[in-house]
């Protein structure tokens, strides 16, 4: 099961993921997770709002920064989300866990 992150914010309940379709949106839209110690004023902040798109994909950017904004202890948030970003890129490359019936290749 993929680790999410979930708090309350003014009432309203949230879960944070990343699934493979909304890191597809993220890279769409210009995120490079390798630009993150290079670039963390642009890159974080986009790291955190694609954590919406799974299950908020209609919550307002300024709604995201202002939750940012009020989230403690974000050492341990940076680490939960690479971590979670991480893990629908390490599913993509798995082996298939049914071996009968796969595709066997080989390259010339």
């Amino acid at each position: 099961m993929a680790k999410t992150i979930k708090f309350t914010y003014n009432d309203k309940a949230y879960t944070l993921e990343y699934t493979r379709k909304s890191i597809e949106i993220m890279e769409r839209q210009g995120l490079k997770i390798s630009e993150l110690s290079d670039k963390p004023m642009t890159t974080l902040p986009q790291l955190f709002a694609g954590a919406f798109l799974a299950h908020h994909k209609f919550e307002k950017r300024e709604v995201i920064d202002e939750i940012y904004s009020k989230m403690g202890n974000r050492d341990e948030l940076l680490h939960t989300l690479i971590e979670m970003y991480n893990e629908p890129i390490n599913k993509l490359m798995d082996e298939p866990e049914d071996k009968e019936g796969n595709v066997l290749w080989t390259a010339d």
